[in-house]
């Protein structure tokens, strides 16, 4: 979340094999497994043996807890016209507590240069200072500048102002599917560009969404120049109505 004019599929491997995500099966050109009832088997020929192994067997220990990965939320303003331009919304007293909460959840920013720089050093600024207009404001520059870590994608930018943030010049969607992997509180992505890259690969597990009672009539727009390869249906499981007329919408995947 930002201020106005103020500041204002994954791939796997072992050895040489790779899952694929969309047939649940796993191959290589020595053996062949297949994905049954959540369990991973392998199966195999040596010298006129044939066997079957199953990867629990081999590294769970009989157990078939998954490993938790984190989870990337995706947080926007959006006018009912579809803009998220930062400029034509400002938070009000009643927003700030909403993302103030969302915040102090996560571990870890992820945003793009044009983001990072309206969030930063904006909000540090007013957390060292307490200078907001409201006490709205300081909280939520408090839990902006509390979280452990930024990443920063960005081919241009030459360096952050923040000791806990890094600049990843990698492909965004490489560096989230190895960040998801990492122990941590949940990843909080922002902006329209890096996020709609994400959304076309299926990369984003929760979306918080929080529509503005206005018609903008022009701005940027998410999913813009992006095609999808089929329709994404998501589930709501939490909304909320502002006395604003804000609607603050949460989803999942399905």
């Amino acid at each position: 979340m930002h201020r106005s004019k103020r500041c204002t599929r994954v791939s796997y491997s072992i050895t040489s094999l790779a899952h694929d995500r969309k047939s649940g099966e796993i191959a290589s050109p020595r053996a062949r497994g297949s994905k049954i009832d959540d369990e991973v088997h392998f199966r195999g020929c040596i010298d006129g043996s044939c066997f079957a192994v199953s990867v629990r067997s081999l590294f769970g220990h009989g157990s078939t807890k998954e490993s938790k990965v984190r989870k990337v939320i995706f947080a926007i303003n959006t006018t009912l016209d579809g803009c998220c331009d930062h400029t034509k919304g400002i938070p009000d007293d009643e927003l700030y507590p909403y993302y103030t909460n969302l915040v102090r959840e996560v571990g870890l920013l992820a945003y793009g240069r044009k983001t990072y720089e309206l969030m930063v050093p904006y909000w540090p600024d007013i957390a060292k200072n307490h200078s907001g207009d409201s006490q709205g404001e300081n909280d939520f520059a408090q839990a902006f500048d509390a979280v452990e870590k930024m990443v920063v994608f960005s081919r241009t930018l030459e360096k952050v102002e923040r000791p806990n943030a890094k600049i990843v010049r990698a492909d965004p969607q490489a560096e989230i599917l190895r960040l998801k992997q990492e122990e941590g509180k949940s990843i909080l992505l922002g902006g329209v560009n890096i996020p709609s890259q994400l959304i076309e690969h299926d990369l984003l597990d929760e979306y918080r969404i929080v529509v503005l009672p206005m018609f903008a009539g022009e701005g940027p727009r998410l999913l813009k120049g992006v095609s999808l390869p089929e329709i994404r249906k998501l589930k709501l499981v939490d909304s909320k109505t502002f006395k604003s007329g804000c609607v603050a919408l949460r989803y999942v995947k399905q």
